[in-house]
């Protein structure tokens, strides 16, 4: 794995042993930064099911002005430190060793509300064998954890093309659909009205 583009462009990144975390791959990484070029200088990105902590530190290397990593497997978080060592990233991102929806419910009572939410982008992209973890995930995002959600925030999910993720959870309601390979990216946004 490599980072695509921007001030770390072409740095290699480690990513966990055993077939438990799948990495998003280098194309699919390109192509989700690609649809969020616009929005990604000074944006608070929150890379949920982080693993290597490949999309998240991509988000860095194109000018986030900070990401939040959330992770629970003791493997992946070993990975993640160490790719953020090895780069020379010393700030702009937090790591949360946590369950996602333990994080999630978290983060409202630290969200600042002068902001009008903490993040400007989430992506998640859990096991895809953990198919209740979208709906569990996306529902809290589009439900109680609604607040963590910057105006105009982007909630993206990573998935497999097969499996259908749902056009509404609570308030988000999907606005794209990408397609590729195997793999799928369902974007989210709080729907008006």
């Amino acid at each position: 794995m490599r980072i695509i583009a921007g001030s770390l462009r072409s740095r290699t990144l480690q990513a966990p042993p055993g077939l438990n975390t799948r990495p998003t791959s280098d194309r699919l990484r390109e192509t989700l930064f690609n649809v969020l070029a616009a929005r990604i200088e000074g944006a608070a990105f929150l890379d949920l099911y982080a693993g290597s902590g490949a999309v998240g530190i991509e988000a860095l290397s194109r000018g986030a002005a900070r990401v939040e990593f959330v992770e629970k497997a003791p493997a992946a978080l070993r990975v993640l430190g160490g790719n953020l060592e090895k780069l020379g990233l010393r700030e702009g991102f937090r790591i949360h060793a946590a369950a996602v929806g333990v994080a999630l419910r978290k983060m409202p009572a630290a969200f600042d509300p002068s902001r009008g939410g903490n993040f400007d982008l989430i992506f998640l992209d859990p096991p895809w064998d953990a198919a209740g973890e979208y709906a569990a995930t996306l529902g809290l995002l589009g439900g109680s954890a609604v607040g963590l959600l910057a105006p105009c925030a982007l909630v993206i999910a990573e998935h497999r093309c097969k499996q259908r993720l749902e056009d509404r959870y609570g308030s988000l309601e999907r606005t794209r659909l990408l397609e590729q390979g195997d793999a799928a990216l369902s974007f989210y946004a709080v729907a008006s009205g």
